[in-house]
C-alpha cells in the first residue's frame, strides 16, 4: 500500500483492484459467502470528472450491499453492522475500537437509513465519495438538505474506513481532514423513535470510534461523507 506526502484526500483512495483485495480478505476472514461469480462481475469504477471535483469527490469506493430490506434492496443496517463486526475483529490488534451505546445495530428502535434517502443495491456497487471536506463544520440536518440528487454517507463510510481504506482513519485529524459524519443513518438514542442523532467515525492515537450527534447541531472537527 502506497502513502502520499500531504493530506489531499484524492491522494489516498485506493484502486480497483487493491480495493477487491481488500473485500476478498474481509470475506474470507468473516464467512461472509460473497461468491467467486460475484467478485468476476465487478465492473469498472466511475469516471471523476472535473464537475465532480469542483464538487468535491475526490474517488470511486467499492461497496457491498448484504442482506435484503423487503423490498428487493439490501438491509442497508446489516450492512454497515457487518462491516463494523471486521473492524472489531481486526482492530483489536492494531489499536482498539470503540462504539457509542446508542448505536444497536440489532434493533431497529435505535438505527435506520433515513427514510428520505435511496436505498441501497444489493451485492457490489461503485459510487464517487465526498470524504467530508465539502461538508466540513456543517451540522447533519443542513447536509440533508443541500445533498440534492447526491446521498449521504451510511454503511458506505464504515465500510470504507473499515475495509477498503483502513489507512484513511491514521490521517483523519478532525481539522484539514475531517471526521467523518454519516447522514444517510438516523439514530435513536433512547430506542423510542427519536431519531435525532446520526453517527460519526472518529479515529486518534490508532484507535477507531463511532460515536453519535444531534443532527441539528454543527460540529467544528465533523464533515459529512457522500456519494454521487
Amino acid at each position: 500500500m502506497r502513502f502520499f506526502p500531504g493530506k489531499s484526500p484524492d491522494r489516498f483512495i485506493l484502486d480497483r483492484d487493491t480495493q477487491i483485495r481488500a473485500w476478498k480478505k474481509a470475506n474470507q476472514k468473516m464467512g461472509w459467502g460473497i461468491g467467486q461469480e460475484e467478485f468476476d462481475s465487478i465492473g469498472h469504477p466511475p469516471e471523476i470528472t472535473d464537475k465532480d471535483r469542483k464538487d468535491g469527490f475526490v474517488g470511486a469506493g467499492l461497496f457491498y450491499g448484504f442482506g435484503d430490506d423487503g423490498g428487493g434492496h439490501s438491509d442497508a443496517v446489516l450492512s454497515g453492522k457487518l462491516a463494523w463486526e471486521y473492524a472489531v475483529g481486526s482492530r483489536k490488534r492494531e489499536g482498539g475500537i470503540w462504539k457509542c451505546e446508542y448505536v444497536r445495530f440489532d434493533d431497529s428502535k435505535f438505527i435506520r437509513l433515513r427514510q428520505d434517502t435511496a436505498a441501497r443495491p444489493k451485492g457490489f456497487y461503485f459510487r464517487k465519495v465526498q470524504l467530508g471536506k465539502k461538508y466540513h463544520k456543517m451540522s447533519v440536518a443542513r447536509v440533508r438538505k443541500e445533498l440534492g440528487r447526491d446521498v449521504g454517507f451510511g454503511p458506505e463510510g464504515i465500510q470504507f474506513v473499515t475495509i477498503t481504506h483502513p489507512h484513511y482513519m491514521k490521517i483523519m485529524d478532525g481539522e484539514e481532514i475531517p471526521f467523518i459524519s454519516l447522514p444517510d443513518y438516523d439514530v435513536a438514542p433512547h430506542g423510542f423513535a427519536d431519531f435525532y442523532d446520526a453517527p460519526f467515525l472518529l479515529s486518534g492515537g490508532n484507535m477507531l470510534g463511532m460515536g453519535v450527534g444531534n443532527v441539528s447541531r454543527p460540529y467544528p472537527r465533523y464533515g459529512s461523507g457522500s456519494l454521487r
